[in-house]
């Protein structure tokens, strides 16, 4: 069998519930759910950082954040990385091109793809007056330089009156042809007319949205205009109070206290992931009408991380909750394929219970192409059949609500780093943690057994976390870790 052609759809802020195929009331996903009827889902997915760049740079070199060294969100690092997940498709003779975000620095860094069209979203550090000219985001974005070439605009933020990472939410003003989540498909499908047919490819579609401004075309806000919509989580440890204090401003750690506003965000998430979806649609039909063999093509979908949209009063990301954490992993591919990387069952809507991250897009596609996996890699091929892996380390830095946790597939301990509080969620009987069971005596002794793996997963780090055996809060925190602590040395 040639080698299989691979198609990597990334999206960006998608939370893992938000699929119908996964049981959510609201959210109309009919094309992904088409994918996990074909495929494989995995509902333990996770994040170990739930940001943009900590959390791109797990999926890009399959490295564990203790090893590419971003624990939070921090631009203007530089990306020197041995190995990259495109680099090694590239090194094996693979075409690769990326169609969409990357989101790394400098802006043009190709990360081991030949060729991108690249469309970052809104970044403010890239739009400062001090900004070379070939790293102002005005020009180095392939996106907003078309668009501006296309309306005479710079960015379609400024004209909706929408933040990047605001709660409002209103109808894209333009024609659908000019939406950033159109202009992605619309790259990825004529790279697959002018593609190299000789060749194996390795194409990633990596859309910005449902990443705010939840600013889809009206038809797709439309579908949720008058739908009742499932009402946010509310637990017994969510916080009142500080939804209270932050609940009027717009780019806020809570989301909304106006009720008709959380619902009109939570219409414009929505509005967002269905448009995707419909994208995604697109790029189906297109592999079929581009003769693509379904039998020797690698699908897969993930997020870089999920949005907390209102839920426990909180919002956007970069916390060790659910919503923030939780992400969608599916994958199809053909039967051979799957078989020969130790994946034996059939039958439609298969799911698989493994706790997976995303430092396993680049081991577990490597694998399914019969291509060796570098060294430097820390993640896993999913469907390995001496898989024993039995939590994920997650971690934030994010202030005062700087975090660490241990997330299983049954259950989670967070550990929040600057005044020390802890919580623990059952996960199996309360899988939307509404209960903060951490005073609950019939948990105690798992509650210090999860400790204990932080404590391990911490002792070494150059922040001192640890210390004489126990976790010590109030320590300084930083978002790069120091190279000394990663796998150059």
């Amino acid at each position: 069998m040639n080698k299989p052609n691979v198609i990597l759809m990334i999206a960006d802020q998608f939370r893992g519930d938000c699929l119908g195929a996964a049981g959510h009331p609201d959210v109309k996903t009919p094309h992904l759910d088409t994918l996990c009827s074909f495929g494989i889902r995995f509902p333990n997915a996770v994040t170990a950082t739930p940001s943009c760049i900590p959390a791109r740079a797990a999926l890009y070199t399959g490295m564990s954040q203790e090893h590419h060294c971003r624990v939070g969100y921090q631009d203007g690092v530089r990306w020197e990385y041995p190995n990259t997940l495109a680099g090694a498709f590239a090194q094996n003779g693979y075409q690769c091109h990326c169609a969409g975000k990357l989101h790394v620095h400098p802006l043009r860094n190709g990360m081991g793809y030949h060729s991108v069209d690249l469309h970052d979203g809104y970044l403010d550090y890239y739009r400062g007056g001090d900004m070379t000219y070939y790293e102002d985001q005005r020009v180095a974005d392939d996106y907003f330089y078309w668009l501006k070439s296309e309306l005479g605009i710079t960015a379609e933020v400024s004209d909706t009156g929408l933040g990047p990472n605001g709660f409002a939410a209103r109808p894209w003003p333009y024609d659908e042809k000019y939406h950033p989540t159109r202009w992605v498909t619309d790259k990825g499908i004529d790279f697959l007319r002018k593609r190299d047919h000789d060749r194996p490819f390795f194409l990633t579609l990596s859309y910005v949205r449902p990443h705010p401004p939840f600013d889809a075309p009206q038809a797709f806000f439309d579908m949720y205009r008058d739908k009742e919509l499932r009402a946010p989580l509310w637990g017994d440890w969510s916080d009142a109070g500080l939804l209270k204090q932050e609940g009027r401003i717009v780019d806020s750690r809570t989301g909304p206290i106006d009720p008709g506003l959380r619902r009109a965000a939570q219409a414009g998430y929505y509005a967002s992931i269905t448009q995707l979806d419909y994208e995604i649609g697109r790029v189906m039909e297109a592999m079929k009408e581009h003769r693509l063999n379904p039998d020797n093509t690698i699908v897969m979908f993930v997020s870089d991380h999920g949005e907390m949209l209102c839920d426990h009063g909180r919002y956007r990301k970069s916390l060790p909750y659910k919503g923030s954490a939780g992400i969608p992993f599916i994958l199809s591919a053909g039967r051979e394929i799957l078989r020969r990387a130790g994946e034996e069952s059939q039958g439609l809507m298969r799911t698989r219970d493994r706790i997976v991250e995303l430092r396993d897009v680049m081991p577990t596609l490597l694998t399914l192409c019969g291509l060796e996996i570098p060294d430097t890699v820390d993640g896993k091929n999913v469907f390995s059949t001496d898989w024993d892996r039995e939590y994920i380390h997650g971690e934030h830095v994010l202030g005062s609500a700087s975090c660490q946790w241990i997330v299983t597939e049954k259950d989670k301990f967070i550990w929040f780093s600057e005044d020390g509080r802890k919580q623990y969620f059952d996960l199996i009987r309360d899988p939307d943690e509404l209960h903060d069971g951490i005073g609950d005596r019939i948990y105690a002794d798992r509650i210090k057994e999860l400790e204990q793996l932080l404590i391990r997963e911490l002792s070494w780090r150059e922040e001192g976390y640890v210390q004489d055996g126990c976790l010590t809060e109030g320590r300084t925190v930083t978002n790069v870790l120091q190279q000394k602590y990663s796998v150059f040395d």
